[in-house]
């Protein structure tokens, strides 16, 4: 009597709880809610997502997926593309440091290096205090002021060491 060889079991590994608490899903929910409808939703809904947040949670990538019918694949894309989106909840402050050659002509690579040895992150880090959150950009339309950076909405130019020493005491102060 012939034997059959044994069967290989395939474990499938179970989806891990979310990560998200109910303000946050609610918050996600009503977003995708809104802006459904919207032709070409996708980024309309990640911007507004990270407005009400302040990041994209890598669990809301499911939610979204799922409200514009779209792969768990595509919208990973998305976020994963564009620098402007942030996995992480950031710092109480942002600040994004000008890289384009206008502003690397006159300085701003020093200024980079500056930044982050005095500010002991990197890129797309955030200092221990949780005060500011560390963003590279590639033009802040400031080009005949560089080397430019911008604390959250804030546009400052020409920024020297000691400017930049005095914008970060200025952000570790305020809420």
């Amino acid at each position: 009597m012939p034997t059959n060889p044994p069967r290989r079991v395939i474990a499938i590994k179970p989806e891990r709880p979310s990560t998200l608490d109910a303000p946050q899903r609610a918050a996600i929910e009503g977003v995708c809610a809104r802006l459904q409808a919207t032709p070409g939703a996708l980024l309309p809904v990640l911007h507004a997502v990270q407005d009400a947040l302040g990041f994209v949670p890598k669990d809301a990538v499911p939610l979204v997926a799922h409200a514009l019918n779209l792969s768990l694949a595509e919208v990973h894309g998305v976020l994963s593309f564009y620098h402007w989106f942030r996995s992480r909840e950031p710092g109480r402050h942002l600040m994004h440091l000008c890289r384009a050659e206008a502003c690397q002509s006159v300085g701003a690579v020093q200024l980079e290096a500056y930044a982050k040895r005095n500010l002991g992150i990197g890129f797309h880090d955030t200092t221990a205090d949780g005060a500011i959150t560390l963003e590279p950009v590639y033009c802040l339309g400031n080009c005949a002021l560089g080397p430019s950076l911008m604390i959250d909405d804030e546009l400052h130019g020409r920024v020297t060491t000691r400017r930049f020493d005095e914008l970060v005491a200025r952000a570790k102060a305020s809420p």
